[in-house]
């Protein structure tokens, strides 16, 4: 059964992509670890540690272009189960701080001392272990989006309103994570983290691993979202994003459909949270803020929303060319990103990939079309279509 839903999700352009994630997973950290610094072909250490929070950012995009390219449901809080995600690792990297922090105190975290806790919050507990920390990078995001769809699928909010009431919820967790007395650092966050499973975060072997990770969870979500969207499954999927009305005629329960979707987007959104923050070195309430899921739908947009391989090329264009242009030109990004926004809404309302995937579609047509009246003998119709394929 496992075995036949893998195999439905490797058509030719993601077995492609696959393959070429974990040949990137392999080649860049042997580029960074073998080869000599001073040779051509070195990935310096900070180069890598960038590309590895762009592979972040491009699962986050996969896992928002499942529930809106495939679903409809424009989430703007997916932000918010990325930070989750973060947190949920960001807690266990304190956990493994010690005695080693600034203050010395084997239990509490230094932000608990400066702030006079006594003890360690029970929200805490269990995240000095690494598989309990894992458990929760899936568990919590997947909980609030559980939570949350509940209630707003079987209140049929749909549209422009459920994209409002997601914004809200990614907002009132940013207000809240800001507050020192939650238990999360406030406004600085977590950071200072020291060690992974035992290993040091900064050694360059750690972040060669972090890198490699990032690539190969984002080809196994890949697939995992290929082998859904290809599935029966998949099919009703794409009947709610384009008819709900008469999807639920037909007897489905819609509200159940864009529940299961929704979760599963929000525990991939939770991975690549927690594959973000040791790489970068902090958490903090800012990576709630709506704006950051705002930039999720552009990614999704620009590389092509409802392809799965387009919010993935999305992503990681935007973040090189937002990490070009702060450096070269601060003052003019956000108009940058607001102009490509627009350019893409008029000019490739499919995105990038979209957009190619219906030309070569159209001209697979085309060249039916020319084959069936070649067929009929009409030599005129035949000269039209392969003009009009061309």
């Amino acid at each position: 059964m496992i075995t036949g839903f893998i195999l439905r999700a490797l058509e030719g352009k993601i077995v492609i992509a696959v393959a070429i994630l974990l040949g990137v997973a392999i080649l860049v950290p042997a580029l960074n670890l073998l080869a000599p610094p001073d040779s051509a072909l070195h990935i310096p250490t900070y180069l890598m540690a960038l590309m590895g929070k762009y592979l972040c950012y491009a699962l986050l995009a996969l896992a928002l272009d499942l529930v809106w390219g495939y679903c409809g449901i424009l989430s703007l809080g997916h932000g918010a189960f990325f930070a989750l995600g973060g947190y949920a690792m960001g807690m266990y990297l304190m956990r493994q701080i010690g005695s080693r922090g600034v203050y010395g105190n084997p239990i509490l975290p230094d932000f608990m001392v400066f702030l006079n806790w006594k003890e360690l919050p029970w929200f805490w507990y269990g995240f000095d272990w690494f598989a309990f920390a894992m458990v929760m990078v899936l568990f919590v995001p997947g909980l609030l989006a559980f939570v949350f769809g509940w209630f707003a699928f079987r209140s049929r909010v749909n549209g422009v309103y459920l994209s409002i009431i997601t914004q809200a919820m990614t907002y009132a967790l940013m207000l809240a994570f800001f507050r020192n007395d939650m238990g999360f650092g406030g406004n600085n966050g977590l950071t200072d983290f020291k060690d992974i499973i035992g290993f040091p975060v900064q050694a360059d072997g750690t972040r060669a691993v972090l890198f490699a990770m990032s690539a190969i969870m984002l080809a196994l979500c890949l697939v995992i979202a290929s082998a859904i969207v290809r599935s029966k499954f998949g099919k009703v999927l794409v009947g709610v994003r384009d008819a709900e009305s008469r999807v639920r005629f037909l007897g489905f329960r819609v509200e159940n459909i864009k529940l299961f979707t929704f979760v599963v987007s929000a525990m991939m959104a939770g991975v690549a949270g927690a594959l973000f923050v040791p790489q970068v070195g902090i958490i903090n309430p800012g990576e709630f803020a709506p704006a950051n899921s705002i930039e999720v739908v552009v990614w999704t947009a620009v590389g092509g929303r409802g392809t799965l391989i387009g919010p993935i090329i999305g992503a990681v264009l935007v973040n090189a060319g937002k990490s070009f242009f702060t450096g070269a030109f601060p003052e003019f990004w956000l108009y940058a990103l607001g102009g490509l926004f627009i350019a893409v809404t008029l000019f490739l309302p499919r995105g990038i990939v979209g957009t190619i995937q219906h030309g070569f579609k159209a001209r697979q047509a085309l060249k039916a079309a020319a084959e069936a009246e070649k067929g009929r003998g009409d030599e005129e119709a035949v000269a039209r279509a392969v003009q009009a394929a061309e």
